[in-house]
């Protein structure tokens, strides 16, 4: 295999531009600059790269730092807002804290009543370490965790996080009763490279997929008992459907699911020992084998694929594997893919090649960029998902297919 050692004659070119940059003051988003700019696509050595990200990141922190804190206790997004409560535990350093996100029920009913459940939920759980947070859902409908803005309200949720109380992004876990259950369905499957494990418990998944969490743990808790919306046979049903995935797939789709004799939608806690076991669980944010289902609420961004805006469909599939340096796309609904890279996943010096069907899609070095980087900061600020080249391949599938 061929590999290139980057070297360059004018010495610390992208450093001095990026400084100049980042030393002036910006009105708007300020990786959506950057990415537009001519130093975004000089291509970087390894080094450089490494210095870039850190700078970015170190940028994106501080920055963070002053524009967000009056988000220490509500999150806004849109025309909604989201109170948070959150309680430490344990004496883990800095950076190494875990988070449990934990949904409260309730739902179409009186605002009181979502507000008594939201402070139950503050005393239904503790942890061993982390921290420990409970979000009162934007509003008082049936769906109160799986609407379009509950995803990027806790995407917010997670960066302050990460960035005030020092969470470590990959140890970040969502858990729900009733309603907050019907959200754990629905929102983990769609945002799984997020989390390093999800609980489930005593809820109705609607519509979702189970597809999209084939890198992260799930546990199902459920009252045999439990009638209402047929909560018991769904529970069932998806516990089913999850071991049948991991039968086909033996390095992911990793389960456990309760059904409780006997118990009806009260478990009398014991789907507390939901939270040791997701706790054993830390997130990869680049595995090898990526599953993406869209789900009525789609996104264009998921691990380390990408898809163009115009052409995301909801309930349509992507997979794609990755062996070394070799990529392996599927899909049936997409006519272009994006791969995103970085030097954890492949040696970016080198050669990568991707296919479909036996196709070769694409094979060639793909340069580390500044562009690539902001791309990723622009979307998400995870340390662990910062991506720094990019390649976006035909697969030849017609769009309206």
């Amino acid at each position: 295999m061929t590999s290139i050692k980057r070297t360059r004659i004018t010495k610390n070119v992208p450093f001095d531009d990026l400084h100049k940059h980042l030393s002036q003051q910006y009105e708007g988003d300020f990786y959506s600059f950057l990415e537009n700019t001519d130093v975004a696509t000089i291509p970087l050595t390894k080094s450089e790269c490494d210095y870039c990200v850190d700078t970015l990141w170190e940028n994106y922190i501080n920055t963070a730092k002053k524009e967000r804190k009056q988000e220490n206790l509500l999150i806004n997004y849109q025309d909604a807002s989201m109170p948070i409560w959150f309680k430490t535990f344990g004496e883990k350093p800095f950076g190494e804290k875990s988070l449990f996100i934990s949904l409260h029920g309730g739902g179409n009913t009186e605002p009181y009543i979502n507000d008594s459940q939201w402070e139950n939920q503050k005393n239904l759980y503790t942890i061993e370490e982390g921290v420990y947070l409970v979000p009162r859902a934007p509003g008082n409908t049936w769906d109160l965790w799986h609407r379009p803005e509950i995803d990027h309200m806790f995407d917010r949720i997670i960066e302050n996080m990460v960035i005030f109380e020092g969470v470590n992004p990959n140890k970040v876990y969502l858990t729900g009763y009733s309603a907050g259950g019907d959200g754990v369905y629905k929102l983990v499957p769609r945002t799984a490279d997020r989390w390093a494990a999800a609980n489930m418990n005593a809820g109705h998944p609607n519509d979702a997929s189970p597809l999209g969490l084939r890198n992260t743990p799930f546990t199902i808790h459920v009252g045999a008992d439990d009638f209402a919306y047929n909560r018991n046979k769904v529970g069932q049903e998806w516990a089913e459907k999850l071991a049948e995935l991991h039968n086909e797939d033996p390095n992911g789709y990793i389960h456990w699911a309760e059904i409780y004799d006997d118990m009806g939608h009260w478990m009398m806690g014991k789907e507390k020992a939901a939270l040791d076991w997701m706790a054993q669980y830390t997130r990869n944010p680049t595995p090898d084998r990526v599953v993406w289902w869209q789900d009525a609420v789609t996104r264009d961004r998921f691990f380390w694929l990408e898809l163009p805006k115009d052409q995301i469909r909801e309930y349509t599939k992507v997979t794609a594997t990755r062996d070394g340096q070799n990529f392996d796309i599927q899909t049936k609904d997409y006519k272009n893919v994006t791969i995103l890279l970085n030097d954890t996943m492949v040696d970016m010096d080198s050669p990568i090649k991707i296919t479909m069907e036996g196709e070769v899609l694409f094979e060639g070095i793909v340069p580390r960029t500044i562009g690539a980087i902001s791309r990723s900061l622009k979307r998400h600020g995870d340390p662990y998902l910062i991506f720094t080249g990019e390649v976006t391949v035909c697969t030849e599938i017609q769009e309206n297919q």
